[in-house]
This record gives C-alpha cells, structure tokens and sequence, in this order.
C-alpha cells in the first residue's frame, strides 16, 4: 500500500483523512496532530461541563458535497431542543431526524442573530436600515452617514487597501464606526495596510447597496435570488460545539483503519529534490521519522517551509514572513447580563439572543463576546440560572498579553465586562477560563502580496498538497477547508497534477461566481 502522511487533526486534515479512506483502498492513512485535541480552532474545550467554542462557528455552505458530509457524521435534528422545547419555540427539523433530548450525535437548527457594540448600544450586523438603528445613531449622524455614502459611490476609490474595500462599501463615515477601530484590534495593522482581498474572501458582497437590496426582497415577499453571506439567519450547529465534528469524524477514521497519532508535532519534513521523501514528528522528547508517499499539509505554511531542507532563498524569506494574529478568550460565568434583550426573539432568562457580539468600543481591547447559551442549550451547565460567555481578544504570540497569566488576563477581561456594563460588579463572576490560540488568523501584510510566488514553488514539490487556513495561508471557513481536501483527494486518486483546484477554493471568482443558477439556499456562511 501507499502511504498518505497527513500533517495536521483540523477540519481539512481529518477531511483528507476520511476522504481518502473512504474513495480508495490503496493508502494507509497517518494523521499527525501537534496537540490532545482534534478540530484544530474549530475544537471544543469542556471547562467543567461548560463547553467553549474557538472563535465561533456557524455551519452554512453552497456545496451539497459539504452539507451532505456535514449530514453523514452528525444528521439534522428531527426533534426540538431543550430550549425549542421551553419556549415553545419553532425550528425547522429534518423527518426522522434523532433527538438531541436523547442522542448527542445530532445537527442543531439556530437562530443567527450577530451584532455590533458601539456606543453601549446595540446595532445588526450587517448595519440594517431599521428605525431602531437611525434612533441609535441620532438624525445628525445618519445624515453624515448618507452623504458620506453617496460620496463613497461617486468617487469610488481603487482599491489597494482593505480601508479603500471598506470605504467603497459603506461610506468614509460607517467605515470609522463601525470597521476600522474593530478590524485594527483584530489585525494588529490598520486597515490601510492590509491587503483588500481579505475583505473580498470575509465580507464578501456586503455593502449599504446589498442591504438595501436584501431589505427591499424581504419587504416585497420575493425569496429567490442571492443574498450576500453574513445575511443568512440561520445555521447548523452540533449540539456539543464545532469539535464534536472532528472527534466524530476522527473516530470514523480510527474504524476504517487510518491512524492517528497525537502530541506528535513535525518538525522537519525531508524533501530530496523536488519530492519528499517524508517526515519527522516529535513526541515525548523523541524525534521519529516516517516515510510516505504522499504529504497533505495543514499545518502553518511557515513552519511548512521552515521545517523544509534545500528551500530557495526566495520561497524562504517570503514563508519567514508571513504574518499571524493569535487569539486568546476568556469563558466567563455569571449569573445574568446588565444587556436587555429588546428583540421579539424568545431565549431562556430572556438574555439577548446573540450568538455573538463584534464590540466597537475604543476603550476597551475586547473584539467581540459570545454567548455560548444561544449556540447551543447543551454547551452550558445550568442553563437556566447561569450564562457562559466567551471573551474574545487578538494578540501576537509573545506580547504581553499572550504572556499574562490566567488571573492577570482575568481581571482585565473582567474589568472590560464592567467597563461596558455587561456586568456591574467583578463580584458577580462565578468561574473564568483562559484558553490560548496559535496562528488562528493568516495574516494579509508583510510578504502576503508575494504568495503567489511561494505557491508557485510549493507546486514544484510533486508529492505535496497544502490543504485548510494555515495551509494556504488563507482566512477560509470551515467548508472551504474541507473543499481543499476533497480536491486533493481528487487529484491524488485521479492522477492530476495540477493543484490550481486546490488553491482557487475560496478565491472569489473561482468559488463564488461559477454557478451563476445557485439561489440563495446555496450561499455560504461558516465564521
């Protein structure tokens, strides 16, 4: 048999892993994964029987390949949820579905409500045109706001910045609002140094004319058409968060025979010529080497490269360089929020019914808070008396934030709670845990705008295929990853070796616009 070495336990990895088992007899599958867990940022981590979800994650894709996957391994409800079930509210629900009151192997149906933190009020995300969001913003400002718009329109700029995208979209004025301040703390950079196609991979379509446009659809009745991505308003979700995916998917693996071995980190990846020959993990202090016929990357490019032997100086310093903005959250327990849940949406305790919250406030470093109840019932304990919240905050390894403690990241998350009057007192706290992220975002700075001549020379590499984020370097969601490996697979199985399939996932014309018959059924929205 061939051997597929597969580098990395995340949602491309572990695709790869069962795509490859499942199509061909031919290889013998080892999957390496640096940590305990699998999903890599789609893990869930249990913190005394509340669960914590990594970034937060809405299941949504246009590919009937992923949906009917996403099926396979967890199948929609066919029964309500504990809090459908209290609220008597209604969900959409799949005939013969299983019972998430009685199996944990189920797909749950959710509201989608996002929104924006700005100025201790709450505005939609995307900014909808609602009487409650010009009463927010005050007649001055959305008179600023309109002008600054039909500006934007007339004199469009060109687009060599991720502040031009913004500005095109929304207007000089929204844009500092409501993207700049958020997408400097996310980032590290301001957005006049990012690149913009990472507003074209994120924010897709979305803009004032799209909102108009999707406001106007739903007041005239008509349903058909396309509406813009972060427009959707409800998602999939498993009953126990994102990682229940991969620890399903990864014992699916282990029953057809694949291998995959844990706290194994590669190190070094043996390449002789243009082929590599395998790779070398480290575990427990040891390092072993393994040979194989094939290698599926989704680990960093970087450290890709950097683990390589006889890389050109140029792939090298363009792979050295590229950049990651890391992660950090605090899950917070307390027994109620300050914030009143003004929406006609039902929720236990009557909390706001966000799945998450994006914060624009310039006093605080937070980015954004989830609330874990809205997710799912089952990611908290006592759902009913106690809400679970996920502080989220972005750093560089190695500041000093990264480096503080748990009590010292504690504290200061906590006061921010106080700060914008989610809490009233740092008494009312219950528990806390911190939880650290590597490399949760590729950066779109530094020598970013070289990728294409660092992808160039990683094809020349016959039997290597960079799949997921951090193996093409790429802010994917969780369904794009997954394409990633179901077009390797294809091109292993096939013969094909030309990955330009591979790498055009996710890039805006090749992805998006091909299917111009899709309806808005098929649109794509996993965060």
């Amino acid at each position: 048999m061939k051997k597929a070495l597969i580098i990395g336990a995340g949602p491309a990895g572990l695709t790869a892993a069962y795509e490859l088992l499942t199509k061909s007899k031919d290889y013998q599958v080892i999957v390496f994964e640096e940590t305990s867990k699998f999903g890599g940022i789609s893990r869930t981590v249990e913190y005394k029987g509340n669960r914590m979800d990594m970034g937060g994650h809405r299941f949504f894709s246009k590919v009937p390949e992923v949906n009917e996957w996403w099926d396979k391994m967890l199948p929609q409800q066919g029964h309500p949820t504990y809090d459908d079930i209290v609220l008597k509210r209604p969900m959409k629900m799949k005939e013969g579905g299983p019972d998430p009151e009685k199996t944990d192997r189920v797909m749950l149906r959710r509201n989608r409500v996002s929104r924006i933190f700005f100025d201790r009020k709450f505005y939609d995300y995307p900014i909808s045109l609602k009487v409650e969001t010009f009463k927010n913003m005050g007649l001055a400002k959305t008179i600023a706001c309109g002008f600054s718009y039909l500006h934007a329109m007339i004199f469009k700029r060109p687009e060599k910045s991720l502040e031009d995208f913004y500005v095109n979209r929304f207007g000089k004025k929204l844009y500092s609002m409501f993207f700049e301040y958020y997408t400097e703390n996310l980032w590290g950079r301001h957005p006049s140094e990012i690149d913009p196609s990472w507003g074209a991979q994120r924010v897709k379509g979305v803009s004032i004319m799209a909102v108009l446009k999707n406001a106007f659809r739903k007041k005239s009745g008509k349903t058909g058409g396309k509406v813009e991505t972060s427009l959707i308003e409800e998602f999939s979700y498993p009953k126990l968060g994102p990682g229940q995916l991969w620890d399903v998917t990864a014992e699916e693996i282990k029953r057809l025979g694949g291998t995959i071995i844990m706290n194994a980190k590669v190190v070094k990846v043996r390449k002789n010529g243009n082929h590599l020959k395998g790779v070398t993990y480290l575990q427990d202090g040891k390092e072993i080497d393994i040979d194989g016929d094939v290698v599926i990357s989704s680990m960093p490019v970087k450290d890709l490269v950097a683990g390589m032997n006889d890389v050109p100086e140029d792939p090298a310093r363009i792979a050295a360089g590229l950049p990651y903005r890391d992660y950090m959250t605090l899950g917070v327990l307390v027994p109620k929020l300050n914030l009143v849940n003004k929406t006609n949406i039902k929720t236990i305790g009557n909390i706001v019914p966000d799945n998450w919250v994006y914060v624009q406030d310039r006093t605080v470093k937070m980015g954004r808070f989830q609330i874990y109840n809205n997710w799912s019932p089952y990611l908290v304990k006592d759902l009913e008396n106690t809400v679970w919240l996920g502080l989220e905050y972005f750093c560089f390894e190695g500041d000093s934030m990264w480096n503080m403690t748990e009590d010292e990241f504690a504290k200061m998350a906590i006061d921010e709670m106080v700060t914008l009057n989610l809490i009233s007192d740092a008494s009312e706290v219950i528990d806390y845990h911190m939880e650290r992220v590597k490399k949760a975002y590729p950066a779109y700075f530094d020598t970013y705008d070289e990728m294409d001549k660092l992808v160039e020379y990683l094809n020349t590499i016959d039997n290597l295929y960079c799949v997921g984020r951090n193996g093409q370097h790429r802010y994917n969601n969780i369904d794009h990853s997954m394409c990633t490996s179901f077009e390797t697979v294809k091109n292993i199985l096939s013969g094909e070796t030309d990955r330009s399939n591979i790498w055009n996932v996710n890039t805006e014309k090749e992805y998006h616009e091909t299917d111009e018959s899709k309806s808005e059924e098929d649109e794509v929205e996993v965060d």
